[in-house]
């Protein structure tokens, strides 16, 4: 994973170096290498995500693959010797261009715990593909693009478009995300959702950063495509964001743990007379899976309590049997109980809670060790 990482900076340099180090013909001969550059980056960048990011969250997949999409197709669209072949490479970058806005809006909800309706997926996909169709009428309808034809310049091509009745579309899609994700943020921010203003900042520049670099293209003749960088740079905002802000939330709980394990430490410490709702199979070990597993262990007979140490103990289900001098049915008979009390489903998941119980006691021994 480092040595993934540590080849970010080296390839952001070797653009940075063929963009402006060059003369003039040069560098025009030099944009189909560092869109090739920009894509390989792409490329590592998505398998850092999927290697960084927990449980594959599927909106970071889609924002990390679209900005891959969109650098092959502007590095195709480089090399192209057609304009059939250009038409196809606009195509695939503009593929990536419509989900891309979708799957930022859709982190920028995840991370600031914004609630939306379900059916909001559904809506904005079905609108992202029929503003990519549009996009992609070029060659077949002049509707997008009245006129289109390929120039070649110093070895690079470029498509050279006379804009039709509905390129601004793409503009209004463009903004209304933009707008959606800049509303997101403020309200998250006056309802105290996100961590701090530092990161509030950094969501709105990775926002920022593209909507102006869009208009600096429409505005200023730019021979070569600066969102293929600065989609790069907007997922790395993003990345980082959801990576800090799930830290936070992990130490949270971490203090949550130990204030849970002190308060039924002590020896005063009474188990309440009702059990609390078992929790589902496989769920993520929370404070209050931590709270109902100590709760269980004082409930256990004498029996349920031999039995639970050895499974701490990691004695094998034969060995049990033949230590207590019981039969496989009598065992399972304990362990229906046992499990019900510790809110677990299974040996291993008994074990799993064990040692994450056992860290929080860890924890706890050296914050009071380091208090005195």
């Amino acid at each position: 994973m480092k040595t993934l990482f540590a080849s970010i900076p080296i390839l952001s340099f070797l653009i940075l170096f063929l963009s402006g180090c060059n003369a003039v013909g040069d560098k025009n001969a030099s944009l189909s290498i560092i869109y090739g550059v920009a894509a390989i980056l792409s490329l590592l960048l998505l398998i850092g995500c999927c290697l960084v990011v927990r449980k594959k969250k599927i909106w970071f997949i889609l924002l990390f693959s679209s900005v891959l999409i969109v650098n092959i197709g502007y590095t195709f669209l480089a090399i192209s010797t057609s304009l059939k072949m250009a038409l196809w490479a606009n195509l695939v970058a503009y593929l990536g261009s419509v989900f891309l806005p979708l799957a930022m809006l859709m982190i920028v909800l995840e991370v600031t715990s914004t609630p939306h309706p379900k059916w909001l997926h559904g809506a904005l996909g079905t609108l992202s593909i029929i503003v990519f169709l549009i996009a992609a009428s070029p060659g077949i309808l002049p509707i997008y693009y009245k006129e289109v034809r390929l120039e070649v310049m110093d070895g690079v091509s470029t498509l050279v478009k006379v804009y039709g009745p509905l390129h601004p579309i793409y503009l209004i899609y463009l903004l209304g995300y933009f707008a959606a994700i800049v509303m997101v943020i403020i309200r998250s921010h006056v309802k105290k959702a996100i961590d701090n203003a530092a990161h509030a900042v950094i969501l709105a520049i990775a926002v920022f950063v593209n909507i102006g670099v869009w208009f600096i293209e429409q505005l200023v003749a730019v021979d070569f495509e600066m969102l293929s960088i600065s989609y790069i740079i907007s997922e790395l905002f993003l990345l980082g964001i959801h990576l800090a802000m799930n830290e936070n939330q992990r130490l949270r709980a971490i203090v949550k743990q130990v204030e849970t394990v002190q308060r039924y430490s002590t020896k005063d410490a009474a188990a309440p007379d009702i059990m609390l709702e078992r929790p589902v199979e496989n769920e993520v070990i929370t404070p209050e899976r931590i709270e109902f597993f100590m709760i269980g262990l004082k409930t256990l007979t004498p029996t349920e309590k031999v039995i639970y140490d050895a499974y701490i103990a990691r004695v094998t289900t034969k060995e049990i049997m033949a230590s207590m001098d019981i039969k496989e049915s009598t065992l399972k008979y304990h362990n229906r109980n046992l499990y019900g009390k510790l809110g677990v489903a299974s040996r291993k998941e008994l074990l799993e809670v064990h040692k994450h119980l056992k860290s929080v006691n860890t924890l706890l021994k050296e914050v009071n060790a380091g208090g005195k």
